[in-house]
């Protein structure tokens, strides 16, 4: 059995379009982060690709203490809330607390947990009542069939509008490694759609002793290969110089290279939901 998460007038899951969750990794300020919204709109109103745009407010498990966070939960919610309303687009954030659900709820369309928070039962629980849709980034210490015991947790709520994650499973040092069995096995076995987070896929946590370090240029690569697998959305982190990013510059795309991608992905996904 496939679930169907509806988001306006979008569907994720078996048989839809592919959609697309991209955004800066944080906040930075208000104009960087309302043109790089407006853009990515621009190209996937142009490819006819569902568009859910993410930012994060607070970026609470950088590696350092000195690295950028990001504005906060009330300045981060006001400037998402300007750009979802100024654009018409559907927002998604992480939280990372109990405290931050019911507010975040109140602006955002998708809350995000963060891999690292996947199996925390109080703030899975605290996320499922807002009713809102909720994209669960699994763990990279998660096997997937274990994900059926997270999503047990949400749905105990009465809430099955739940997207999982899927970012690479942690390898040795600095390193993380994707096993695309885990798409099949969480969608046909387990019956939830599943996104790939391509940028984060390429992360090489730690990499660069105080903050992480990332192979971009492998991104495109494996999110060709997820939705190959049957992925039913794909999530990018993108910046217009993301060697200038304030956090996960390394592994996030240039903003320039998002359309010639995406008209490839789109393509795939036709075929692929042609066997379905």
């Amino acid at each position: 059995m496939h679930t169907i998460v509806k988001t306006g007038n979008d569907a994720i899951g078996a048989g839809c379009p592919l959609v697309l969750i991209a955004g800066p990794c944080v906040i930075e300020d208000d104009d960087i982060t309302l043109e790089i919204a407006a853009s990515l709109k621009k190209i996937t109103d142009t490819l006819d690709i569902p568009f859910i745009f993410k930012a994060s407010y607070d970026k609470a498990n950088r590696t350092s203490i000195n690295s950028y966070r990001g504005p906060g939960l009330n300045r981060g919610l006001d400037i998402l809330q300007r750009i979802k309303t100024k654009l018409n687009i559907r927002i998604l954030s992480d939280v990372h607390s109990i405290e931050e659900a019911e507010t975040a709820s109140e602006i955002l369309d998708i809350i995000q947990v963060p891999a690292l928070l996947c199996r925390q039962t109080d703030l899975l629980l605290a996320v499922a009542r807002t009713g809102k849709i909720v994209n669960i980034k699994k763990g990279q210490f998660v096997a997937p069939w274990d994900v059926a015991n997270i999503i047990d947790k949400v749905t105990s709520m009465g809430n099955r509008q739940i997207l999982i994650t899927e970012r690479g499973t942690m390898f040795g040092y600095n390193n993380l490694v994707v096993d695309f069995r885990g798409i099949q096995i969480i969608r046909e076995k387990i019956g939830f759609p599943v996104i790939f987070d391509a940028t984060h896929s390429v992360q090489l946590p730690g990499g660069q002793g105080t903050r992480s370090d990332g192979q971009r240029e492998f991104a495109p690569v494996l999110a060709k290969a997820a939705v190959a697998a049957g992925a039913d959305g794909v999530f990018l982190e993108v910046h217009k110089d993301p060697d200038k990013a304030l956090c996960d510059g390394p592994n996030s795309l240039k903003l320039d290279d998002v359309h010639e991608l995406l008209v490839t992905l789109k393509a795939i996904r036709q075929i692929s939901n042609r066997t379905v």
